[in-house]
């Protein structure tokens, strides 16, 4: 099933997208998305008979399937070999090895108030940065929680997936030597269209394509991930419990601003839009600033 959370005339809901993808049907009722995936066995079976008229998706304003998440959303950097090797070769990681590759997942977050809804715009803050970038990522959401889980059992506890983009100010992030300034901007998770369930999606790799103002940029699949998501889940819930609702973004493909010579930033008025397999398409513009 694919969940959306959107405004209409007022008024936040969490809703089903219907088959033609054209409208949304909206569950009964005050509920959220996370209040859904926190009694998700209860709340599939109700699920699986939701009808009623749905109603268009010209005429609501998609959020982020979660428009506030609980937590700070994890996130794995530096997790595809080729990006490994542009990132270390552009002068912007700190934390670069002679080899690139990591040798175990490299693990940040960023704050809930980064997190926007497809459509919205992204903040340049002109006062703080002056090199933005983009990265086109899958995200993971958590559906049971756990601590200590194992790879072997990760996947049973993944409830769905959907589309980031992990915008980042790259000075900040080479300036402070660390990530999470550079990457918690408010604005700077853009997320959705939707959320996809897993029975849904399946587990087999996803591709994944990302363009500014129509010119490809990143083109990958989630094959070539250096560490899988069972891995990344299993290194994250080693010692701290994952809980319901939890997101993992995870990891960006060759391709990013800083790849190129010279680097190449987003300014005002850039469109990018990300797509991955059977999640949508994730657009959002660079804004003017506040």
């Amino acid at each position: 099933m694919k969940f959306v959370t959107f405004n209409h005339r007022g008024t936040e809901h969490a809703g089903v997208l219907n088959e033609e993808g054209t409208g949304v049907i909206p569950v009964p009722g005050s509920q959220d998305l996370l209040s859904l995936i926190d009694n998700w066995t209860e709340a599939a079976s109700q699920l699986a008979t939701v009808t009623g008229p749905a109603i268009n998706l010209a005429d609501v304003e998609l959020l982020a399937p979660i428009p506030v998440p609980r937590r700070n959303i994890f996130c794995v950097g530096r997790n595809y070999v080729e990006h490994a090797k542009e990132f270390a070769n552009s002068g912007y990681d700190a934390t670069a090895s002679a080899t690139a590759q990591p040798e175990y997942p490299v693990v940040f977050t960023k704050a809930p108030s980064t997190v926007i809804g497809t459509g919205a715009d992204i903040d340049p803050h002109t006062g703080v940065t002056s090199e933005l970038d983009y990265e086109a990522e899958l995200g993971v959401i958590i559906g049971i929680g756990g601590r200590g889980i194992s790879r072997a059992d990760a996947l049973d506890h993944v409830w769905g997936y959907t589309i980031i983009n992990d915008v980042t100010a790259r000075d900040l992030q080479k300036d402070h030597k660390q990530w999470f300034l550079g990457k918690s901007l408010d604005t700077h998770a853009p997320m959705g269209p939707w959320a996809v369930t897993r029975d849904e999606i399946g587990d087999g790799p996803l591709d994944l394509h990302c363009s500014v103002n129509g010119e490809t940029r990143q083109k990958a699949t989630t094959a070539d991930l250096i560490f899988d998501i069972p891995t990344i889940i299993e290194t994250i819930s080693a010692g701290i419990t994952l809980q319901p609702g939890d997101i993992i973004a995870t990891g960006t493909p060759v391709g990013v601003g800083i790849g190129f010579t010279p680097p190449r930033f987003l300014g005002t008025g850039d469109v990018v839009e990300i797509s991955i397999t059977g999640l949508g398409t994730l657009s959002n513009r660079i804004g003017e600033g506040r």
